[in-house]
């Protein structure tokens, strides 16, 4: 038997973010990976605004950035541009950049913050108490057992944890054959990322650097099961038929198939069994949300996760589903709206949705909500009556008084109380908070480790210390304020 505090199943972004997240607040963490080697493979490749505002917040956006390309917008369908540059963030963009240079970056951060990863382990058994849940892993050489306080589900659109505890995964398949494929092209489109869709197909090309792109097709014409090989041809004629020309494409470097599924659990909890990432959510490809939703999962469940270990009431999990099922909605929704323009078939009703897009994303304020839902900037908690309107949204990178700003600032865990800049007294603190002030205008805030706001108005009323005790652990203790070696050296 092996104890741990939290047993995580799946090394991919969301299962290894959510480890570190109650790793970091001193919590022992193991993570069980069927695959024997981490995969070189990589489905997802952009990373959303508010993902690397998410990493900058731990120290790690600044290294992810180098690995790929940023990509100050999205063409849609002719010349529709979602434009990412208007965006208040310190990433007005998309990075595109492998899956694979994701999970790397975030095993290392897990590893740094004390987390054990075992791979070649096949989860076969799950059981659950008033006090712990057991797995049961099949290695080659025999089954071992590992017990944990809680369970995190993070091993993807196939959980074998939803299997193993009979939580349904109700939705539909909407597209079969969509193929994906990395390749060299001669002579690349611009730098914005490129989707195009004619009567009976559809492509999509990002930018990875040096002439190397992700390619996404889909042929109505040409249905194959999942296991089918991609001939490079076929890559050629779609992207001629949706684009009008292949860009030169020559040598490709790899090609999947996939069928993709629109599904999502009703419930993300069963007891001490939490479900993150595409094991609660499957959804199509169309604008690139799913690794972001999986991190940004696992970043609002780890928190919370750590601070009921620390002794926060239990119900503290609750807002993880309450949060977090309508964001994967949300998700589902316009995702599946924009595959669904993308495929349809009559001339008139294809000249319609590219007329209408094209209208929405040139005015302004449909064009900034666009942009907002897309990089995540612009999701929100749902607040109660009375509560101030900056409650349950992200909080911006605010300059502070020292000359630091607020991210840098969340790096090492736990709550933040950020002062009115015209606030230049002693401020009673009774609750243990870390207290910095805003160097502009604007509330008082207090900020969540996750980077949402908990609480803004007048610091003076000290209504924030209510508020403070109903999200955080006796003692106000979340997180540990010792940097892990990435953060310390960033």
């Amino acid at each position: 038997m092996h104890e741990y505090d939290v047993v995580v199943i799946g090394a991919g972004p969301a299962g290894l973010m959510a480890a570190a997240e109650v790793a970091r607040a001193g919590h022992s963490v193991v993570i069980l990976e069927r695959r024997e080697k981490p995969s070189p493979l990589s489905r997802a490749f952009g990373v959303h605004a508010r993902t690397l505002e998410v990493l900058d917040q731990r120290a790690l956006a600044s290294e992810l950035v180098t690995t790929g390309v940023t990509a100050p917008g999205l063409r849609l369908l002719g010349k529709a541009e979602i434009d990412l540059t208007r965006l208040p963030s310190p990433f007005p963009c998309i990075l595109v950049t492998p899956q694979s240079n994701v999970d790397g970056l975030l095993a290392r951060h897990a590893l740094d913050r004390g987390v054990v990863i075992e791979r070649g382990v096949q989860a076969i058994g799950v059981h659950q108490d008033n006090d712990t849940v057991r797995v049961a892993g099949r290695r080659p050489n025999g089954i071992e057992e590992w017990r944990g306080r809680y369970l995190i589900a993070a091993d993807g659109v196939h959980s074998s944890v939803r299997r193993l505890t009979g939580q349904q995964f109700p939705g539909r398949s909407i597209l079969r054959s969509v193929v994906l494929a990395d390749a060299h092209l001669d002579t690349p489109p611009q730098s914005l990322i490129t989707v195009n869709a004619v009567k009976d197909c559809f492509a999509f090309l990002a930018p990875f650097g040096d002439g190397k792109y992700r390619i996404i097709t889909w042929d109505r014409h040409n249905q194959q099961e999942k296991d089918v090989p991609v001939d490079p041809d076929e890559l050629r004629r779609v992207l001629h038929r949706a684009m009008g020309t292949d860009f030169g494409m020559k040598q490709v470097e790899w090609t999947s198939r996939f069928h993709c599924d629109e599904r999502q659990m009703v419930s993300y909890r069963d007891g001490r069994v939490l479900f993150c990432g595409d094991a609660a959510h499957a959804h199509s490809p169309a604008g690139g949300q799913g690794m972001n939703t999986g991190i940004q999962d696992a970043v609002n469940l780890g928190w919370k996760l750590a601070a009921v270990l620390d002794g926060a009431d239990g119900s503290l999990l609750d807002t993880y589903e309450a949060e977090r099922h309508p964001v994967g909605r949300l998700v589902l929704r316009t995702s599946g709206a924009m595959i669904r323009a993308m495929v349809v078939r009559p001339m008139p009703l294809r000249l319609l949705r590219t007329a209408l897009l094209r209208l929405i994303l040139l005015l302004r304020p449909t064009a900034s909500k666009a942009a907002l839902t897309f990089s995540g900037i612009g999701i929100a908690y749902r607040r109660k009556r009375g509560e101030h309107p900056l409650t349950g949204t992200r909080s911006p990178d605010l300059p502070l008084a020292d000359g630091s700003r607020l991210f840098v600032s969340l790096r090492t865990g736990g709550f933040r109380l950020v002062l009115e800049s015209q606030n230049d007294t002693l401020v009673d603190v009774p609750v243990p908070v870390e207290v910095v002030r805003r160097a502009d205008k604007g509330p008082a805030m207090l900020v969540r480790p996750d980077g949402y706001i908990a609480w803004a108005g007048n610091s003076d009323t000290q209504e924030w210390v209510s508020v403070h005790r109903r999200w955080a652990p006796p003692g106000g203790v979340v997180h540990g304020n010792q940097p892990s070696p990435t953060e310390r050296n960033s």
